[in-house]
């Protein structure tokens, strides 16, 4: 999706994936998608959401994540074992966690390469490699 996508489009992209475009997934895929590439809590979309008045409750919050995640339109990154942020950029790449901020950044396209990876367990074959960098600020 686009930065700054019409609500049609939405619709569009919502059918495509196979979810169907209810208003509340409208609603949250607005809040999420019409900034551009970001990275977002359910927390985080919750409180949007709540500013934005648009009436879901958390649970459907995370309900719609996961059901973007699963539809390939959202990208789950495990930071915590508590804190989990959803990046609406779904290439491959790799991010800074700045603890203390609990802020979660890009790292530019050039700043990485994942080389010698373990062998494989018989069957298997490698979804994708997140690395994630943790920063804190100098004393």
């Amino acid at each position: 999706m686009h930065k700054g996508c019409p609500v049609h489009q939405l619709r569009e992209e919502l059918r495509r994936v196979g979810l169907r475009p209810t208003r509340q997934r409208i609603s949250l895929g607005w809040l999420l998608f019409a900034k551009g590439d970001r990275h977002v809590t359910a927390e985080m979309l919750y409180e949007e959401a709540t500013r934005a008045r648009v009436p879901v409750s958390l649970a459907t919050v995370y309900n719609t994540l996961h059901q973007f995640t699963e539809a390939g339109l959202l990208r789950e990154l495990a930071v915590d074992g508590s804190k989990t942020y959803f990046d609406t950029n779904v290439s491959d790449h790799h991010h800074f966690f700045i603890e203390g901020d609990d802020d979660l950044v890009d790292i530019p396209d050039s700043g990485l390469s994942v080389a010698d990876l373990p062998d494989l367990p018989e069957g298997m074959e490698v979804a994708r490699v997140d690395v994630i960098v943790r920063l804190r600020r100098k004393a």
